[in-house]
């Protein structure tokens, strides 16, 4: 059991906004959709668990800002003045909620500095829910109330297969090029596709070695489970591969990233030798 008072009343904060989505989400009748600017779907779950998550976090500690996907825009010179600060996707994979598969996430993260120090990932339909702090530690809960640690693992080849997760609902050619280059100079490649920040919490727990994402995303998409990762082992690059970070610009996309478990592992050398195009663009 971690022995920390902020990560265990966030981790508590995260799944009662689960418990707020799945109200929604169990409910026959058919869910009622609008589009944001950008074109992607909102729904009542989402505002609910972002309300929740607002509330609760400014009640823990009123001094520190909140910037959650469904905030008001707040402008890059206010955030700019922030060092350390929660980043919120109240409901990461809508798609996916409205698909109704089950992959979908609650995401809460305190960045500090421009890095994740402390990431939640909560799974509402499975109840499972993935924490870490950075200097602390990083576990897994399960529905039950099971606690254990986890940690990113070495890339084992000995084992026949590089384990690398792709988006649902974002591969690509490019990311197809980078499969095909670890195939011909590593190993054959086991590809997993799924939706939401599930994809970073299971480097972090050992079971996928990495996850090429050559395609947009925000920073609160992967704050939560950036910093769940990074309290395993491992970490997040940019596709130019320096660490990737939060709040440095003003437009809160993420650059084209790899996240990996194993960041000892010479993977510079073989993805900059890539010949996807996407590897130098950013997101």
């Amino acid at each position: 059991m971690w022995n920390d008072q902020q990560l265990d009343e966030v981790s508590k904060i995260a799944v009662a906004a689960g418990q707020e989505i799945l109200a929604i989400y169990d409910q026959d009748q058919n869910l009622e959709i609008t589009l944001k600017d950008d074109k992607s779907p909102l729904t009542e779950a989402d505002l609910r668990a972002h309300r929740l998550i607002v509330e609760r976090l400014q009640r823990l500690d009123p001094d520190i800002p909140i910037l959650s996907e469904e905030s008001d825009a707040i402008d890059f010179e206010t955030r700019n003045s922030w060092h350390r600060y929660w980043l919120v996707d109240p409901l990461d994979g809508t798609k996916e909620f409205i698909k109704r598969n089950g992959e979908f996430t609650v995401n809460i993260a305190l960045i500090d500095g421009g890095q994740p120090g402390l990431g939640v990932v909560h799974v509402p339909v499975t109840g499972v829910t993935y924490l870490g702090k950075v200097g602390v530690g990083a576990w897994k809960q399960e529905a039950s109330g099971d606690i254990s640690v986890i940690a990113a693992q070495s890339l084992d080849l000995e084992c026949g297969v590089v384990r690398v997760l792709t988006s649902r609902s974002h591969r690509g050619e490019e990311v197809e090029a980078l499969i095909a280059r670890i195939e011909a100079e590593l190993s054959p490649c086991e590809v997993v596709s799924m939706g939401s920040s599930l994809k970073i919490c299971l480097l972090a727990d050992g079971s996928a070695d990495i996850y090429p994402r050559l395609g947009p995303t925000c920073e609160w998409d992967t704050a939560a489970a950036h910093g769940v990762l990074a309290a395993a082992g491992g970490d997040i690059y940019t596709s130019g591969f320096q660490p990737l970070r939060y709040n440095q610009k003003a437009a809160l996309l993420n650059s084209h990233f790899i996240a990996l478990a194993d960041i000892e592992f010479g993977w510079q050398q073989l993805l900059r030798a890539s010949p996807a195009p996407a590897l130098d663009k950013p997101g």
